[in-house]
C-alpha cells in the first residue's frame, strides 16, 4: 500500500521589518487550517550572544544576515520536509 502522506510544500515569505509577512502567514493559516501548517519564523534563529553585555547587545544590527542562524533554519527545513521533528530555538530579545 502506498503511503498517503504527501511531500510537504514549502512557501518562503520574506521582507523587511513591518512589511506584512506575519499578516500574510496568518491569512494562509486561517484559510488552510493550523493543523496542516508548520510556521518557522526566521526571528527564532537569532544568534545567542550571552558573552555580550546588555549594552553591547543594544548596538547589534539585528537586520544584518550575520545576526541569524540561517544554516540551522535551513537544516530544520530539510528535516521537516523529510518528516522529522525539529526543536525550534526560542530567542529572548
Amino acid at each position: 500500500m502506498k503511503n498517503s502522506r504527501s511531500k510537504p510544500f514549502v512557501i518562503g515569505i520574506s521582507g523587511g521589518s513591518g512589511s506584512g509577512k506575519s499578516t500574510i502567514i496568518n491569512e494562509i493559516v486561517e484559510r488552510l487550517g493550523s493543523e496542516k501548517i508548520a510556521v518557522l519564523h526566521h526571528d527564532a534563529y537569532y544568534r545567542h550572544r550571552p558573552e555580550l553585555s546588555f549594552e553591547e547587545r543594544t548596538i547589534i544590527n539585528f537586520d544584518h544576515p550575520d545576526s541569524l542562524e540561517t544554516k540551522l533554519l535551513m537544516k530544520h527545513l530539510v528535516q521537516l520536509i523529510s518528516g522529522e521533528k525539529v526543536e525550534v530555538p526560542i530567542y529572548d530579545f
